[in-house]
Formats: C-alpha cells, sequence, structure tokens
C-alpha cells in the first residue's frame, strides 16, 4: 500500500484519508513522529483496505462521471437550478450570500467560505431533488453557522429534518 505522509501544522490528530484514486495520505501533527503515525498506519490496516474495496466496487459514481465537455454544457442550467432553489429556501433561513459558484469537482458537492460564497457541483443535476435540496441546504446552513455543532444540524432540520438519512444517500452514490 503506498502511504504519502504529510504534516501540518494545524492539524490536532493523526487523520487517514483514503481517496477514491486509491490513494492514501496520513496527516500528522507536528508534534507526533512519523514512527507513531506508521504504527496508527498499522493498527488501522483493515480499515483502509475496507475503504479502498467500497471505493473499487463503485468507481463509477456520479461525481467521477463526465468530463470538461458535460460540465462546460451543463453549468448554466445548473446555476440557474442552484439559484432558483437558494431564493426558495433564503425564505426560511433569511441569509444572504455574496456569489454563487458552479464548479466540476470530483469529490464535494458543494462548499461555503467565510466570506459568504457558495460552490455547487454542476452534479447536484444529476441528483434526485430532496438530495440535491439537502446539498443546498447544508452549504445555505454554513452562511449562519460554519462548522457542524448541534447548532447547525438545527439550522439544517428546520427544512430537512431527515437530513441523517439524506446524508447516508449521499455517501452511498
Amino acid at each position: 500500500m503506498n502511504v504519502t505522509i504529510r504534516r501540518h501544522r494545524r492539524a490536532k490528530h493523526l487523520r487517514i484519508i483514503v481517496r477514491g484514486d486509491g490513494s492514501v495520505t496520513l496527516t500528522l501533527p507536528l508534534f507526533i513522529s512519523v514512527r507513531r503515525g506508521q504504527k496508527f498506519l498499522e493498527s488501522k490496516e483493515e480499515w483502509i483496505r475496507e475503504r479502498l474495496r467500497d471505493f473499487a466496487m463503485r468507481s463509477d459514481t456520479i461525481l467521477r462521471r463526465g468530463g470538461a465537455r458535460e460540465y462546460r454544457d451543463s453549468r448554466e442550467t445548473a446555476r440557474r437550478f442552484v439559484e432558483e432553489r437558494l431564493s426558495y429556501f433564503q425564505k426560511f433561513y433569511k441569509v444572504t450570500w455574496k456569489q454563487v459558484s458552479i464548479r466540476n469537482q470530483k469529490t464535494r458537492w458543494g462548499s461555503c467560505s467565510r466570506t459568504g460564497r457558495l460552490s455547487f457541483n454542476y452534479r447536484l443535476l444529476l441528483l434526485p431533488l430532496h438530495l440535491a435540496d439537502y446539498v443546498i441546504v447544508h452549504e445555505l446552513c454554513h452562511l449562519l453557522e460554519l462548522n457542524h455543532s448541534p447548532r447547525f444540524w438545527a439550522l439544517v432540520a428546520k427544512t430537512a429534518p431527515e437530513y441523517q438519512v439524506l446524508r447516508k444517500e449521499l455517501r452511498l452514490l
């Protein structure tokens, strides 16, 4: 197994990231030795192998489909869709955002910056409406709570009370 080890000055815990392309990254806080990191990796070897098997079994996920041409052809449709759904949910949350961008991301459905910029994956168009709405609500709520605290999840539950089920369904895609 090929593992990239990196140090990060803000890391507080050991962290393993397994990606769909088969890469594995171990992030170490500055105060933890490489040797201790390797022992941690060894203790998590079966878990890592399970994640790699999971990715191998579902190599053609919605997030990995399509290319630059599909993105160019769908970006404006996705923008109109997202802006329409944002306007709808804005009635419930009474928030404003600075900018909405539509991107061709391989690992994320959406994101929210501290400066109020919302970014969404154009592939939201491929999702069932209830999952696309969940992603949009999730990012909209980050404008009010830029974390995943209980307060954040209470905001999400305001319009998506079954958010836990939706999260699991989205992860299976």
